[in-house]
């Protein structure tokens, strides 16, 4: 598998997604820049966290009209993985690869430690690596986490398995009390219709090495390489 990962003035979380990738890849991915106007040849593109454009407007909606984007949306309308993580899950919302949208947390708060994430579907490059229910730990570090769409959309989402991840408590119970921002039905991560994007808020790349405290991360990198392979 060939990967690249896009760069933003205010990234901070490209490094660890290239450590993520190297590692289930057995090569380096491509750094892209945002300015750049073409991609090279890959089957994943991942979009990192951060603050990107120092998160100015809203959450991400600078970074979706960047040059590079409307290559990245172009090329998952053709089929290609894409996976944004954080400011990249927001990044990916605002230019239209996936809908609702992320608002700031419920209780106004930046929130950064590990979650409960259960799994909701494992029908998916990025999840096949699980099971279904499966209950994963997960750092989370963002202040505009909260996901939100209209009630057909939710509905719409659930319809079609298309809710990959939901917040949880250690048993897997969706509690108020496990969500960390005030997510809509706990959501933590969506696919769209063709299953070929992934937005998440929690750092999967920042949960496949021991001393992070948890390797529950490292399936999804696997996954995407065993589906592209």
């Amino acid at each position: 598998m060939k990967a690249a990962i896009v760069v933003f003035p205010g990234s901070n979380r490209e490094n660890d997604a290239k450590a993520a990738l190297t590692q289930a890849m057995g090569s380096e991915p491509v750094m892209v820049w945002h300015r750049d106007t073409t991609l090279p040849k890959v089957d994943l593109v991942l979009v990192p966290g951060g603050f990107s454009y120092g998160d100015y407007l809203r959450c991400g909606a600078i970074a979706a009209n960047s040059p590079v984007l409307r290559e990245v949306k172009a090329r998952a309308e053709a089929g290609m993985a894409v996976i944004g993580v954080c400011n990249g899950f927001q990044i990916i919302t605002e230019a239209g690869l996936l809908p609702g949208v992320l608002l700031r947390n419920a209780n106004l708060k930046f929130v950064c430690r590990n979650v409960g994430l259960r799994v909701e579907t494992s029908n998916s490059r990025f999840t096949s690596g699980y099971k279904k229910g499966q209950v994963l730990s997960i750092p989370v570090a963002h202040h505009d986490g909260n996901y939100f769409a209209d009630a057909r959309t939710l509905d719409e989402l659930e319809a079609e398995d298309r809710i990959a991840f939901r917040y949880c408590g250690p048993e897997g119970r969706l509690d108020a009390n496990y969500n960390p921002n005030g997510s809509t039905r706990h959501i933590a991560g969506i696919l769209n219709k063709k299953r070929n994007v992934l937005g998440l808020m929690p750092h999967p790349e920042n949960a496949i090495e021991p001393l992070h405290g948890s390797t529950d991360g490292k399936a999804l990198f696997q996954s995407l390489v065993e589906a592209v392979s």
